[in-house]
């Protein structure tokens, strides 16, 4: 193995170098002299290594492999031990087959419900989103196989993917659109980041330097290399300059030469040349595998398992009337609809996965379950036989169990959706089976929220996203109480799309989207107005109960600690997501009601109480102030929000935080009078008293307009005669 440094870039040729900087067929990298070519492919639910042909999206086989729950499912777990065992069996897998770099985690925001890729992304929240993004990168990366975090950065849509421009206000870019990215690189230094297609307020990604290197590498430290997500790269020397050191997958000699050409003629510097392959050759030789080398068997029957494992740990129970689940062992169960023979389990396009073995729920069913299909998937006319049919067996079963969703070509990379409804034939026969018998369950098998114009009509609704191979089994686990469901929502499922903040504009401009509703994403924005939700963020019930209880808030030099206690009310274990939101009540800009800052899974036994100790930074209570380029902790008060779901909050408690920073802006004849006067603070009371303007307010203040005057800057007094001197004096001494 050859002992890379500058020394030994050097030493290639210019057309070697240019070989290295651009992926050769669709999974590989270039060879170098002592570094051989390194496979990298498709991972964020498992492995799609293509072992023949080559294509970006799938259409080609790949080698068997296990579908795990995909990332809309896993991070309902909340559960970063479980993510980081994804990670360490993605990991194994992939060693196994020889690849040097796993494609994925994808941790975009759900910004809009209508995004056709939700379904391969965390959350709606950047916290949740990093967290859940930290540990599968550590476990992957335990394994010995680097990863490839994308898509770097807010890639939102699919619709013209490849050129519209994702506009955004600074503040925004750093705290929902670049955080969760910026905690996994500090926290995981993952081997490579890929930008995404779209522009960022007019730039391509692929070419923004700003992005790529002072954000990416000179802020957050980002040692590994950046490689373009597919056909990303407009300009490839822009590229290089911005800080991108591999285009994939490259346009073979073609690539070559553009590289050379620019070197010769003085427009890319070949300094910058070899910056970009020191880069990616550093990294192949740290996590790249020789590809012609005979691959090994890993245990897929046991990967298989924990797919399940993984599954019924995250699927949510969304609806539970009258404890109608779990399903007791004596009822004649209907089983209904396509899905259950014919499942979605896993996303299309990119990351579609040869299944290792896939159980569907129809083969998992308990022996008292008739199953009848009841509609066709691919079409959502209503087919009168099937409805009858499952009509008859709904109406002489005790319970129903109905499978819904949507299907796969509704929801894919590369397209966006036009509505989040179910087909109409799946949302009749919920209502009609619901007319006939009042032990209806609704399964959903879907990638991202759904509308639900029968919520009222159903008793019970557990939603399993996309599970992964093992659905059938995870699925029943979860519906006849083998295990406790405790997976809690990681998005918002509003009423109505229409409800979305991104509604009047999301995909409506072919070349810009542009984020008018600011910071104000998923359930901040419903907090805010105030908007009642058919299922808020975090949501997710269980078969037992908790009560909260007994908190304590304390502060130190660093840090404030909280400690809470739980306790399992019901009659059975289970497992218990307590999230801890903070609303900031002293800044002085726009602010969210309450912001996810913390969570905690714990498990407990029947009537067994565990005490939660958990402490936030400084980091955790701060804001980015885009005048100062900084993120800022301002002392003050703050609200503590402690519950089982962003609506279902059990405690809460104010608190005068002091470990941050007191404003440092200036007062100025920009400065209202409300903003100095009767504020307590003894430095500004004083500045009143000695240059005599307290004095000369106070009558003003008396005369019964107090409200208009208060909000008049200190600047606009002159006309209520109060002298330029005055105000002057005032400031002199304010601002010393």
């Amino acid at each position: 193995m050859a002992t890379i440094d500058l020394k030994f870039v050097q030493g290639l040729t210019l057309e070697e170098k240019a070989s290295l900087v651009s992926g050769k067929d669709f999974w590989f990298t270039g060879k170098a002299p002592g570094v051989a070519a390194s496979m990298m492919t498709d991972g964020p639910s498992g492995l799609r290594k293509q072992a023949d042909g080559a294509d970006a999206l799938g259409l080609n086989d790949s080698v068997a492999a296990i579908a795990f729950p995909s990332s809309a499912l896993t991070a309902s777990s909340f559960d970063d031990h479980l993510l980081f065992e994804l990670g360490q069996h993605l990991g194994v897998a992939a060693k196994a087959e020889n690849i040097g770099i796993l494609l994925g985690p994808g941790v975009n925001i759900k910004r809009s419900p209508l995004a056709g890729r939700n379904f391969e992304y965390f959350s709606e929240d950047p916290l949740l989103s990093g967290r859940m993004g930290v540990n599968y990168v550590k476990g992957v990366q335990s394994q010995g196989v680097g990863v490839s975090v994308k898509h770097f950065a807010a890639n939102n849509r699919e619709n013209q993917r490849f050129t519209s421009s994702s506009n955004i206000d600074e503040r925004t870019l750093r705290e929902i659109y670049l955080s969760q990215f910026e905690r996994i690189v500090k926290e995981a230094q993952p081997a490579t980041i890929m930008a995404s297609y779209n522009k960022i307020n007019g730039e391509l990604v692929s070419q923004n330097q700003r992005l790529l290197t002072q954000i990416l590498r000179d802020e957050w430290g980002f040692e590994g290399f950046v490689m373009s997500d597919w056909g990303a790269v407009a300009d490839h020397v822009a590229a290089l300059k911005a800080g991108l050191e591999l285009g994939m997958p490259g346009k073979g000699p073609e690539s070559v030469n553009e590289i050379v050409t620019a070197v010769k003629e003085g427009r890319l510097q070949e300094s910058v040349l070899d910056r970009a392959v020191l880069r990616i050759l550093t990294i192949i030789n740290q996590w790249g595998r020789p590809v012609d080398a005979p691959t090994t068997d890993y245990d897929q029957d046991e990967q298989h398992t924990f797919a399940r494992q993984l599954a019924t740990e995250s699927i949510v129970l969304l609806k539970n009337d009258a404890a109608q689940l779990p399903l007791k062992s004596d009822e004649q169960i209907a089983v209904i609809g396509e899905l259950a023979a014919r499942p979605r389990y896993q996303g299309g396009g990119s990351s579609h996965v040869n299944a290792y073995h896939l159980v569907t729920p129809v083969d998992a069913m308990p022996t008292t379950a008739t199953y009848a299909q009841g509609y066709v998937l691919n079409d959502d006319t209503d087919d009168e036989r099937l409805s009858q049919e499952a009509l008859q067996l709904a109406q002489t079963s005790s319970h129903v169990v109905i499978f819904a969703g949507y299907p796969e070509d509704w929801e894919t990379e590369g397209f966006d959706k036009d509505k989040i409804t179910l087909p109409a034939n799946q949302n009749n026969l919920i209502e009609k089976i619901a007319a006939v018998n009042a032990n209806v369950t609704v399964v959903l098998q879907n990638g991202s929220a759904v509308e639900m114009p029968w919520v009222d009509d159903v008793a019970a609704i557990v939603e399993t996203y996309l599970a992964g191979e093992a659905v059938g089994e995870a699925t029943w686990d979860i519906l006849t109480g083998q295990v406790n469901p405790s997976g809690k929502l990681s998005e918002s499922f509003p009423l109505r799309v229409v409800d979305n903040p991104t509604a009047l504009t999301f995909g409506r401009d072919l070349q810009n989207e542009t984020y008018h509703e600011g910071i104000f994403v998923g359930y901040r924005y419903y907090d805010a107005k105030d908007l009642a939700v058919l299922f808020p963020f975090g949501h997710g019930l269980s078969y037992t109960t908790f009560d909260y209880h007994d908190l304590t808030i304390t502060e130190d030099a660093d840090q404030v600690s909280l400690t809470f206690t739980i306790t399992n009310t019901g009659k059975v274990a289970g497992k218990e997501v307590a999230q801890i939101y903070v609303g900031n009540q002293t800044s002085k800009v726009e602010m969210p009601i309450k912001e996810l800052r913390d969570f905690v899974k714990v498990d407990l036994n029947p009537g067994e109480s565990k005490q939660i100790k958990t402490s936030l930074s400084r980091r955790d209570f701060a804001w980015y102030d885009s005048a100062t380029a900084s993120w800022r902790t301002d002392n003050g008060q703050y609200e503590f929000f402690i519950g089982s779901s962003s609506r279902d909050i059990r405690l809460q408690a104010a608190f005068e935080l002091t470990i941050g920073s007191e404003s440092t802006a200036p007062i100025s004849g920009n400065t209202y009078i409300s903003e100095i006067w009767e504020t307590g603070d003894s430095k500004i009371e004083q500045a009143l008293e000695d240059s005599g303007l307290k004095e000369k307010i106070k009558p003003i203040l008396g005369s019964g307009n107090d409200a208009i005057f208060a909000n008049i800057p200190l600047r606009a007094l002159g006309m209520v005669n109060i002298p330029s001197d005055t105000i002057n004096d005032f400031l002199k001494i304010v601002n010393q």
